[in-house]
């Protein structure tokens, strides 16, 4: 029989820590199962706890700088690792971290979702994500392995799509500030790289209700108007293109800006 691990043995062997750990983990999981001691259960569960306390704490620490203090993520993070070890089924067989793992994970994820979201997603992606959350730490144990975007469609009954936009927003929690640089190797602020609006986006609409205008002109009106405010004629120049004289010109301007005028007010 290959001998029984005791915790000092991890300390002695820091190169096989995380088998060490996995396998300690499971083996007291398995002893508290089997023991009809309630207070001998609670104490197996609580040196378990303590033998995985680093592994949460890390799992915490991936979901740093998303605007909630680390004391607070690392406390989720235990929660979920206590969760963990009262609900593992030992005789599954696929090990501790796997279930563990996504089960603390998922509890950082709930606290996310329930309290720190800047965006706040539709109801139908908030449900999606809590029937993800729900599922994945059994269906990793079982598996054996993180299960993909299929197999999470299969078990929650949802198209891949839909678990692809669940998955993705995530990010909502707390978006990057505009002060922060583009990425490692390049310090512009993200600011910088955001275009600047274009200074004649206000005209377009007024661009097109003048279009409009215009074609409402005839033929004469529309060239007096062309050659006077888009080319840049005198009225004397085009009262001489037109056959008529400069005051005729003059008049006819008036009268076309000030029909014009009337449309627009008309609406």
């Amino acid at each position: 029989m290959a001998p029984q691990l005791v915790l000092s043995d991890l300390d002695d062997h820091p190169s096989r820590h995380v088998d060490d750990r996995a396998r300690l983990s499971h083996q007291k999981l398995l002893l508290a199962a089997a023991d009809p001691n309630p207070a001998e259960r609670q104490r197996l569960h609580d040196e378990v706890v303590m033998l995985n306390v680093a592994v949460a704490d890390s799992i915490a620490h991936r979901y740093g700088n998303r605007g909630v203090d680390m004391d607070d993520l690392e406390q989720v993070a235990h929660m979920g690792l206590v969760k963990a070890v009262a609900d593992y089924d030992p005789e599954v067989g696929s090990g501790f971290d796997a279930y563990a793992v996504p089960t603390i994970r998922g509890e950082i994820r709930r606290f996310f979702r329930d309290n720190c979201w800047t965006i706040r997603p539709t109801r139908r992606i908030q449900e999606l994500q809590a029937a993800i959350t729900a599922v994945e730490p059994t269906l990793t144990q079982r598996l054996g392995h993180m299960p993909t975007v299929p197999e999470l469609a299969t078990a929650v009954q949802s198209d891949a799509t839909h678990i692809l936009e669940a998955l993705a927003a995530e990010g909502c929690f707390h978006p990057r500030s505009l002060d922060l640089p583009i990425g490692p190797s390049n310090p512009t602020a993200l600011r910088e790289s955001i275009g600047d609006l274009d200074d004649q986006l206000e005209c377009v609409e007024q661009r097109h209700v003048l279009h409009q205008l215009l074609m409402g002109l005839c033929p004469r009106d529309l060239l007096i108007v062309q050659l006077r405010f888009f080319h840049g004629w005198s009225q004397r120049e085009i009262g001489e293109e037109i056959g008529v004289s400069q005051m005729q010109v003059s008049r006819l301007l008036s009268s076309i800006l000030a029909r014009l005028r009337d449309r627009v007010r008309l609406g």
